[in-house]
């Protein structure tokens, strides 16, 4: 069963002057993948992204979607990739529908076709009961599933989501990720960009996290969480006397402080936890299943950065 490399990427680099925000970087991504480009702030993340949709020229390697070079075939390449951006650029003087059959247009549909896909994604978004309403009257989710609804019109082999969930009430964000588990059906390939950890580790079947213009780490969500943290957390209230403690009993132990609360992170089994707490009786203390935020603050640190 090989499955069949969509995009390709080699030795990718994009230069601003004399800094580097993407560094030589190497992926693949498969054909029905759904996968997400982690990053903090200014990590490249982005950029990387916008190359994918020829809105920035690579400086140097190449860049192929579908056997397509980002070199010289963009005409070609906007066929084959719809985009949701971050930032809402719908037409404020254009109805919901309006909005969909103008944009459906200039990829060369027919009237008929694109009003008739309008409409079926109107439905798939649970916006056809705004079809005739101004965009000005819809709420920021509202607004953010009709970007994303714009962005199937053209039937694309590969969707760029960007934030795509970014200050959605938890209703509105559930109905984003209904929709991206239903296209994964379809076999549409998924590229989202996203701060929550949460979202990546639910959606995402394989997560690429770049830092400083490099991919630092490849891999599934799971994968990752086993290979980088373990099975389980101890979470509990600062004390430095337990700490000597703590690395007698998990010798393999990495102890983080965050304010007024330490982390344990160790390959060690859950047993070992509660055996832990069973001798020291302490309070105010979890045991968490370890996620993909504690891989990433692992892997790129706690610092803030600078926006991108």
């Amino acid at each position: 069963n090989v499955r069949e490399v969509l995009i390709k990427a080699t030795k990718l680099t994009k230069r601003y002057g004399g800094f580097v925000a993407v560094d030589g970087v190497d992926f693949e991504i498969y054909r029905g993948e759904c996968v997400g480009f982690l990053g903090p702030n200014g990590a490249g993340k982005t950029t990387m992204v916008r190359m994918l949709y020829c809105f920035l020229p690579p400086t140097s390697g190449d860049l192929t979607i579908a056997g397509l070079s980002v070199r010289d075939k963009c005409m070609e390449i906007k066929q084959v990739v719809g985009v949701a951006p971050q930032e809402d650029n719908l037409d404020i003087d254009f109805s919901v529908l309006k909005n969909l059959v103008v944009y459906a247009r200039y990829f060369g549909i027919s009237k008929g076709e694109a009003l008739k896909r309008s409409e079926e994604q109107l439905r798939f978004f649970q916006l056809q009961e705004k079809r005739d309403m101004h965009i000005e009257a819809l709420s920021t989710g509202m607004k953010r599933r009709l970007i994303f609804a714009r962005a199937l019109l053209h039937n694309p082999q590969v969707l760029l989501l960007d934030e795509p969930t970014t200050g959605l009430d938890p209703q509105a964000r559930h109905l984003v990720w209904d929709a991206v588990r239903q296209l994964k059906k379809m076999c549409v390939t998924i590229i989202l960009t996203t701060h929550y950890m949460d979202e990546a580790e639910i959606l995402c079947d394989r997560i690429i996290i770049v830092d400083h213009g490099k991919i630092i780490e490849d891999g599934k969500p799971k994968e990752l969480i086993k290979k980088h943290i373990g099975e389980n957390v101890l979470e509990l209230d600062y004390d430095e006397a337990l700490i000597s403690f703590l690395k007698q009993a998990f010798s393999d132990a990495r102890i983080e402080t965050m304010g007024e609360r330490m982390q344990v992170f160790t390959s060690k089994p859950y047993d070992m936890f509660e055996g832990f707490l069973h001798e020291h009786k302490l309070s105010n203390v979890t045991i968490r299943k370890a996620n993909l935020e504690d891989v990433f603050l692992k892997l790129t640190g706690r610092g803030l950065r600078a926006d991108d």
